[in-house]
């Protein structure tokens, strides 16, 4: 669902039941596909697994973009055809370039043997036209290699880009800003301008943009402007993302390209075998009807 007031464009997700999770599905929406490179936003609303359950995504592949796995509670363990098996914890970023193709699987971690509780993002970016058939790679960062700003109220971890002077090491193929932001009662923080697209999304609480309320659950579209205020009336957890627009982008399940015929390429390709397999996972997603 979207509304749109003035300059800006409130988004409420589509919720998706995974049966043991339910997810909040943002991007892409109907009226807005992307958010600057942004081209697929989940939440993956907080959820309980008993012992000997957590989350099990098989393989599947994905060609055309970089993931990014960001987790507020919670543990994946991550493993790609490339050879990588790497745990997500939370704070830590996972990002996984798909480029010309590859193929992963996130299957519940070391908390696996008790109740466990899993909470985060799962999002995409699109590659730039001239990157999208790059040789795929993975790169893991600690939780305690974010820069993390501090001000009376407000914590700002820089996820992917830069602010307040503070960059963050994950690598961006485009201009890309991406930010975990709690607040505290009273807290506030200005959201930089000058950046082609940027949108708001609280995962947790409420704030005040703008004179525009937004809610937990809903996303903001934000204007291209100078800098804009955001209040807390409640403890809050935001993500900001935007950046640099890429152009359409097509998506067919996992697969994302501005080429249809690339995509028909890539589901042929799955169909039949031809991508890599991962070492140590042989089960596998078939590809949708």
């Amino acid at each position: 669902m979207v509304e749109q007031s003035s300059e800006f464009t409130v988004i409420r997700p589509r919720e998706k039941d995974l049966g043991e999770m339910t997810v909040r599905r943002v991007l892409p929406n109907g009226r807005q596909r992307m958010v600057g490179p942004f081209v697929f936003f989940d939440h993956m609303c907080p959820a309980t697994f008993p012992p000997g359950k957590g989350s099990q995504v098989r393989p599947h592949p994905h060609i055309g973009i970089a993931t990014i796995t960001y987790l507020f509670e919670g543990e994946i363990f991550h493993r790609d055809s490339l050879g990588f098996a790497q745990p997500i914890l939370p704070g830590a970023v996972n990002l996984m370039t798909a480029g010309s193709g590859i193929v992963h699987s996130e299957r519940a971690g070391s908390d696996l043997d008790r109740d466990a509780r899993l909470h985060g993002i799962q999002s995409w970016i699109a590659l730039p036209d001239d990157q999208q058939e790059i040789p795929p790679a993975f790169a893991h960062t600690p939780a305690d290699e974010l820069p993390e700003i501090r001000e009376e109220h407000a914590t700002v971890r820089v996820i992917m880009g830069d602010y307040a002077g503070a960059r963050s090491p994950v690598q961006c193929y485009s201009e890309t800003l991406y930010l975990d932001v709690e607040l505290q009662v009273e807290g506030r923080i200005s959201l930089p301008g000058g950046v082609a697209e940027r949108a708001v999304y609280a995962a947790t609480g409420q704030v005040a943009i703008a004179g525009h309320s937004l809610s937990a659950g809903e996303m903001l579209l934000l204007p291209e402007a100078s800098e804009l205020d955001v209040f807390a009336s409640e403890p809050s957890r935001l993500l900001v993302i935007g950046g640099e627009p890429l152009g359409e982008r097509h998506i067919w399940w996992n697969f994302v390209s501005n080429s249809l015929a690339r995509i028909e390429q890539a589901k042929e390709q799955w169909r039949e075998g031809g991508f890599d397999r991962v070492p140590g996972d042989d089960e596998f997603i078939p590809l949708p009807d």
